[in-house]
């Protein structure tokens, strides 16, 4: 393992700019939302970072929050971004090194972190849980590289609370059924807490917001992806998907549309 004193460098032999810049204007417009920042807030100040401590932000994505704990950690301490996608940690150092932010990015994944036993004060994770097939072993890395006393947020959704409206309620279950079956850990929000504390961890706090999209996101990149995909399914005919994008589009015209997933937020501390 490599030692979070030594220097941090990453790699992006093959980078589509056109696709990475369309990611990164979706999580920004993501991070724009009013959930998202409230939980985010909750969050800092539930960890309460200090000078000089070194920060973990576990799938750091366009880097902001980690640049957030760098400035909270100020240049006695280390703020360490890491991203399994070459591309988006690429972005992120271009973005911190544009704002002269300290924050450094490195790539890996949440089974295999790159630090010695008990070396970091703080991991703070948001919406990475969902995506992983095995997060008990992830939050097992959590615990490793966290010193005693240490503590974490671990922010997730659990789309079992997805809320979509108008639609016909059988269409837009199987739309559900079928994004919970192509979703690696889709209660991750309701399962978090028995998968931190069977760790050992100590959970001191709850947070919880409802992520609320906007009326102009009725027919977005989400919806048209959850619909494409019933339909590939066979769970929904073309003309049903075409149906309810239609009822979508006239709902958010009229203020009748409403989309939500709740995040959970669990502030944990390592005895």
């Amino acid at each position: 393992m490599s030692d979070p004193t030594a220097p941090l460098s990453f790699r992006a032999d093959e980078i589509d700019r056109a696709a990475l810049d369309q990611l990164a204007a979706v999580l920004d417009l993501q991070a724009a939302r009013p959930g998202i920042r409230r939980l985010r807030e909750w969050s800092h100040a539930a960890l309460h970072v200090q000078p000089g401590e070194s920060a973990l932000d576990l799938g750091s994505g366009t880097g902001s929050e980690t640049r957030a704990l760098a400035e909270a950690v100020t240049a006695s301490g280390r703020a360490i971004g890491l991203d399994p996608n070459p591309g988006m940690t690429f972005l992120a150092q271009e973005r911190a090194a544009a704002e002269g932010s300290t924050a450094q990015f490195v790539i890996g994944d949440a089974y295999s972190l790159p630090f010695p036993d008990q070396r970091l004060d703080v991991v703070r994770s948001e919406r990475v849980f969902q995506h992983l097939s095995e997060p008990d072993r992830a939050v097992a890395e959590v615990v490793r590289v966290l010193r005693p006393g240490g503590r974490g947020v671990i922010v997730d959704s659990d789309w079992g609370t997805a809320i979509m409206h108008p639609g016909d309620p059988l269409v837009l279950q199987k739309i559900m059924d079928v994004m919970l079956a192509h979703t690696a850990n889709p209660h991750s929000g309701r399962l978090l807490p028995g998968q931190l504390t069977a760790a050992g961890l100590t959970i001191e706090d709850v947070g919880t917001e409802a992520l609320i999209q906007d009326p102009d996101d009725a027919t977005g990149p989400l919806v048209q992806m959850m619909a494409v995909a019933a339909v590939a399914e066979g769970a929904i005919t073309e003309a049903e998907r075409v149906a309810l994008l239609e009822q979508l589009n006239a709902a958010a015209r009229s203020g009748d549309f409403h989309m939500s997933v709740t995040m959970f937020a669990y502030l944990v501390r390592k005895p």
